[in-house]
C-alpha cells in the first residue's frame, strides 16, 4: 500500500521533502561518528598497519555499489511489470550514484592492494567483476543521455539492467569460483576482528543514508525536470 501511495509523484515530492532534512542529520552525525571511531578511535592492523582503514571506505562503497544496481533491477521490474510511475525515476537517478560509489570502491581497492598484494591491480574474478559492473553503469548512464523520449528510455535501461545483474552473483562468488588474491567476506564468515567492526557497520549505515538522500534528490530534480519538459512541449504545442 505505501508504494502505491508514493506512486504519485506529487506525494513523493511532498514525503521527500519532509523526510530529507531528518535523514541529512542522521547520514551526517553516522559518518561523523564513524570517521572518529574508523581514524584515531581504532587500533592499527597487526598485519596491514594504517593501511586497514581505507576498508572504512573501501566496504561501504562496495556495498553501496551493489546495492544500487539491486534497487535499479528491482526499478526496472517496476517499470517492465507494474508499470510503477516512478520506476525509470528511480533508475535514471540511481545509475550516477551507483557508477560512482562502484569507481570510489575500485579506487580504494586499488589503494588498499597495493601495499597488501604489492600491485595496484591484477586481472582476477573479484576485481574484473567490479570493474564490469562500473562499465555497466556507465552504459546505462550513456543510453538515458542518448535516448530522449523518457519513456522509452526506461524501457531499454530496464532491460538492459535486468540482463546485467547477472554480475551482481559473479561479483559475490568470485572469490570461491576462481583462484584470486581478494580475500573472501570476512564479516559474513567472522574473520574480521571485532575492533573493527563498530566504525564498519557505523560507515555502512552512514553511508546507506547518504545514497537514499542523494536518490531522493536526484528523483526529485528528474521528475520537475519531466514536469517542466512537459510543459515546455505543451507550450510550444500551443504557440504553433
Amino acid at each position: 500500500m505505501a508504494l502505491v501511495h508514493l506512486a504519485n509523484p506529487t506525494r513523493f515530492l511532498s514525503y521527500s521533502g519532509k523526510i530529507l532534512p531528518w535523514s541529512w542529520g542522521i547520514a551526517l552525525i553516522l559518518i561523523a561518528v564513524g570517521l572518529y571511531y574508523a581514524f584515531p578511535g581504532s587500533p592499527a592492523d597487526y598485519q596491514m598497519g594504517e593501511t586497514v582503514r581505507l576498508m572504512y571506505v573501501h566496504v561501504p562503497s562496495v556495498w553501496l555499489a551493489m546495492a544500487t544496481y539491486g534497487v535499479m533491477a528491482a526499478a526496472a521490474l517496476g517499470t517492465l511489470v507494474w508499470r510503477h510511475p516512478l520506476a525509470d525515476v528511480t533508475q535514471k537517478a540511481a545509475a550516477p550514484l551507483g557508477a560512482a560509489f562502484t569507481f570510489l570502491g575500485l579506487v580504494t581497492g586499488m589503494l588498499w592492494g597495493q601495499p597488501t598484494w604489492g600491485t595496484y591491480w591484477v586481472w582476477d574474478g573479484r576485481l574484473t567483476s567490479f570493474l564490469i559492473l562500473f562499465l555497466i553503469f556507465l552504459g546505462l548512464v550513456a543510453v538515458w543521455r542518448t535516448v530522449e523520449d523518457p519513456g522509452r528510455a526506461g524501457r531499454v535501461v530496464a532491460v538492459l539492467t535486468l540482463v546485467g545483474a547477472v554480475i551482481l552473483p559473479i561479483i559475490h562468488f568470485s572469490v570461491e569460483w576462481w583462484n584470486t588474491l581478494h580475500q573472501p567476506a570476512g564479516i559474513i564468515e567472522g574473520r574480521t576482528d571485532e575492533s573493527f567492526l563498530p566504525p564498519l557497520f557505523l560507515m555502512l549505515a552512514g553511508y546507506t543514508f547518504l545514497f537514499a538522500n542523494l536518490l531522493m534528490i536526484r528523483m526529485r530534480a528528474e521528475i520537475l525536470g519531466r514536469r517542466l519538459r512537459t510543459m515546455q512541449l505543451g507550450a510550444a504545442s500551443a504557440g504553433a
